[in-house]
Parts: C-alpha cells; structure tokens; sequence
C-alpha cells in the first residue's frame, strides 16, 4: 500500500493584527528590486484604507483589485499571467492573494502558471503541474471556504470546473488574521461558513475517512456547531473561531475528500455561475438521504439565521442543460467514490441526479 505524502502549507501566522507583519514576512522572499510582489486583492476593499493603507508596496511592486463576483476561471488566470509576464522585467518574487476563496484560488493559479507552459485549462485534474509553482501568500479575508490550506485550486474552465490539484498549489505562507473578516455581511458570512460545515459533513461521512481527516474534521464540526447554533460568542472570539473551523475542515479534506454537496454544486456554478458557498447551500438541503443527521442540523442553523436559499433554479431548465450539469458533476469521480464507495455509479444514474437537481 502505497500512502499519499502530502504537502501542508509550510508557514503560518495566526493573530489579530498579524496582518501587519506581512512586510517583515516577504521582505527576505524579494529576488530582486526589479521582481516585483503582486498583490491580487478582492475589490471589496478599494478604497478602504484600514485594509490597503497596509499593503506593503515598494519598488515595482504591483497591486490587482480583482472582483469575486464571479467563479474563478481558467481565462482569467491566463490573462493575469500574461499581464504580469508583458508588463515586468523579471519573473515576480512571489503572489499574495488578499481575500476570499476566489481571489485565494487566483493567486495559487497564477503562481502556478508562472512557471508551467500553456493555458491554465490544461492543469485541471489531479497532479498534472510539472514545475514548481513561484512563492505564494494566502491571506483570507473571510472564513470557511479552506482555500488557505487546501492543494487544489477551483476553477471554471471552458470544457468543466475541477481544481488544478497538485503538490505544487498549497501556499508558502499564509497569514490567519481574523480582524480581517470583521466587515463580511451576514449572508457571505453564513454561506461561506455552510461551506466548511458541508466540508466536514462530507468528509466525516465518506468511504475515504481516516483518523488524520477524522481528527481535523470533528474538530471543524465541533466548532461550527459552536458558532452557528450558539448565541452567546462575542463577535472576536466568534471571528477566531470560524477562521480555525475553516483551516480545519481544509485539512479535514487532505487525506479525504468532499461529496455529493460539493460534485453537485459545481454542476450548478458551471452552467449558472452560482457562487460555490451558497451553491453548497442549495444542494445540501436536498440532500437527507445522503446525510440525514447533517442537513436536520443545517435547516436548524439555517433557520436560526434566518437565511432563505433561493427556490427554483433549476425549474426552467431544458434537457440540454441538466445534461451540461449532470456531465460536469459526474466528471468528479472521487467526490462520488468518497460519498458512495466504489459501486457509485450503480445509484448515481443520470434520472437521479436530474430528478436532485429538479427540487433546487
């Protein structure tokens, strides 16, 4: 039996305030005054100067606000590459992602890209990066989504939406400063938080679990339970919290993997462009035959907050577009093989996977 060595993110800073250390953490990563650092930074925060004022910018140094409107996706990690490639000298020193899941998976693309020919499509899949990626910083901005510690990176490509798996994408260094998610509207905060929960659910209950994903996974269940059905965590302490909830259930997903929320909402974002947080959402409320003692607790959670997940979106869809679904969701053999075991495909026909998504 041969076992997986994985790589882990081989630094870390937690702290509330650790943001500010991140001149004294790149400084000695600089190659030279001609190879730059460049900053891609969610948009949220153009203009807001508690956040950017900070950003140590120096010599050719060059910072990119990036909308997270949308999903990731190949060709905008090709653009960014080429824009980086056309505008400086030298090979950059490093890239620093500032913000959510989407803008984290970014930087892990582009920094891969950098340093291995062709289009970012073509790396889609499992341990297809030949080359080292260049150094790379993850610093979220808001919790759950485990893109911080996570090896792959989720993208939506021409042909499906799968992460470019590797050895190579887990970042160098990342910074856990909870203050940073101080300003998350409630919604964002719970549908990236159902994220990690969903995370946990999924790998907890899956055919790959181990105690290396066990230890990890409970701990991350155990403290979303804490934080979305408690009510009497003081707003700091809840930020702290929900930042190790989500590096935890991260981790929870190394030696694992994810399920049937997860191979079923990519379907959705593919087609439809639903954000993958609150696209886990929608699935995961349909799913009780799968777990059942999960989505009991995530309606309770659901409900406490008052959040209503959009109805209906699959209803006028044609025939075509439930295939494109059911295809990009298929393609994610192991999600299956972790949730079902290895005879997936004998219950997880084409009519079931419809007949799911026609509830959503």
């Amino acid at each position: 039996m041969s076992y997986k060595n994985y790589p882990m993110v081989s630094r870390v800073v937690f702290g509330r305030g650790s943001f500010n250390q991140l001149n004294e953490i790149l400084a000695p990563k600089r190659l030279s005054s001609k190879a730059p650092f460049i900053f891609l930074v969610d948009d949220v925060f153009k203009g807001k100067s508690w956040l950017t004022s900070r950003i140590p910018l120096s010599y050719d140094d060059k910072l990119h606000y990036i909308s997270a409107e949308e999903e990731p996706k190949t060709s905008q990690v090709d653009e960014l590459v080429e824009q980086i490639i056309l505008t400086h000298k030298e090979r950059p020193s490093g890239i620093i992602g500032i913000g959510g899941g989407t803008i984290l998976d970014l930087a892990k693309a582009v920094s891969i890209m950098l340093t291995n020919d062709g289009e970012a499509k073509d790396y889609q899949g499992w341990d297809l990066v030949k080359n080292p990626a260049i150094y790379h910083v993850g610093i979220p901005t808001i919790s759950g989504t485990g893109a911080e510690v996570s090896r792959t990176t989720v993208l939506t490509g021409p042909e499906k939406k799968l992460g470019i798996n590797s050895d190579y994408t887990p970042f160098d260094q990342v910074i856990l400063d909870p203050e940073l998610t101080k300003n998350v509207p409630k919604e964002q905060w719970f549908y990236t938080g159902m994220d990690c929960y969903i995370h946990c659910i999924e790998s907890l209950n899956g055919t790959y679990l181990n105690a290396f994903s066990q230890t990890y996974g409970e701990k991350a269940y155990e403290l979303c339970l804490d934080l979305f059905l408690n009510n009497n965590l003081p707003k700091e302490v809840a930020q702290d919290k929900l930042m190790m909830a989500s590096w935890h259930g991260g981790m929870s997903i190394a030696y694992s993997q994810v399920g049937v929320a997860h191979a079923m909402s990519y379907g959705l974002s593919y087609l439809l462009g639903t954000k993958h947080g609150i696209g886990n959402c929608i699935v995961f409320d349909h799913l009780e035959e799968f777990y059942p003692e999960g989505v009991k607790i995530f309606k309770q959670m659901k409900d406490k907050h008052n959040i209503q997940l959009p109805q209906g979106l699959c209803a006028d869809l044609g025939d075509r577009e439930f295939d494109i679904m059911i295809d990009v969701a298929l393609s994610l053999e192991p999600l299956w093989e972790n949730a079902i075991g290895k005879n997936w495909q004998k219950t997880i026909t084409r009519e079931k996977l419809k007949e799911l998504y026609l509830k959503m």
